[in-house]
């Protein structure tokens, strides 16, 4: 409980101007906005110096959907509750999460461990966005994925949060390297590249890591019969199929700035927005028919 009473405070210190776009913004125009049925981002860390909240915002300015899911570490708790750090461009963030409810979006918030605090509310509706422990969504072709933001199945997390909590200080550091480098790159004429996410991949430990996980969570996927799964978690975009399972991986926005997104046929693809070819082809795409998929809740077992 104490974790909600924190919230609870927060919430009264800072409420983010609802649909308000910043002066500075830059003007959209929406007839050339990329449409899918669905947009699965997680792991945005807003709250945090690493957090990419300009590229995010204008990610969720171009890109449209009938169902947006915010698939956990949305707001980082942790790191807000030791210090208090906030940017406009982070409420941006915000504001377009609330212009895609106000537009008719169906936003559905799946806690993860870093906004942990937020699963106290699971069932409830805050601003239009609605907040739920796990979900079971239905492709545009008939395919049940399974959504959740996957930290129950790291064993880090699950029992050794003091460590969790270590290694979260030290991932702080490598990001804190990256924005440095993105500096440097940037005034070379250089695209965005992550150091952390490079040494990362690189260390025989990390990759074995990410490999059992993946194959954990297909395993719990299979057990729940259904076709696939979503989630978040270990900053790692990728979709693969494991054992007749498809899993997918949403990324997040510190390192590598992705999406999953699906498209009115249920098509799943991931966007990587650091990648300006990818932003320019979304901004210039005619239009998609976007169509509301199938999502119930669903408790998270003891």
């Amino acid at each position: 409980m104490a974790d909600v009473a924190w919230f609870e405070n927060a919430l009264g210190n800072f409420v983010p101007p609802r649909a308000a776009a910043p002066p500075n913004a830059t003007a959209i125009d929406t007839a050339h906005f990329k449409r899918h049925r669905t947009i699965f981002i997680s792991d945005t860390h807003l709250g945090t110096r690493g957090c990419k909240a300009e590229a995010l915002a204008d990610f969720l300015a171009h890109n449209d959907c009938a169902t947006l899911f915010l698939v956990g570490d949305i707001v980082d708790g942790w790191r807000l509750k030791r210090r208090w750090y906030w940017t406009a461009a982070q409420t941006h963030v915000i504001s377009e999460i609330l212009r895609k409810v106000d537009n008719g979006t169906r936003v559905i918030f799946v806690p993860g461990n870093h906004d942990e605090f937020a699963r106290e509310y699971a069932g409830r509706l805050f601003a239009g966005v609605e907040v739920i422990q796990e979900a079971i969504h239905e492709t545009a072709d008939g395919k049940r994925l399974w959504v959740l933001h996957g930290d129950r199945f790291d064993g880090v997390i699950s029992f050794a949060k003091w460590l969790a909590h270590t290694g979260d200080w030290a991932y702080g550091w490598a990001l804190h390297f990256n924005d440095l480098l993105f500096r440097v790159r940037k005034r070379m004429g250089l695209p965005y590249w992550s150091l952390s996410a490079f040494l990362k991949h690189k260390v025989k430990n990390a990759v074995e890591y990410i490999s059992r996980f993946e194959e954990v969570v297909a395993e719990q996927a299979s057990l729940r019969g259904v076709d696939g799964v979503v989630c978040g978690h270990i900053h790692h975009a990728e979709i693969r199929e494991i054992g007749g399972i498809i899993y997918h991986n949403d990324g997040d926005w510190v390192e590598s700035c992705s999406a999953l997104v699906e498209d009115a046929h249920g098509h799943m693809e991931i966007l990587r927005w650091a990648d300006p070819s990818q932003r320019h082809a979304a901004r210039d795409q005619a239009p998609l028919a976007a169509s509301h998929g199938r999502v119930k809740a669903q408790a998270v077992p003891a």
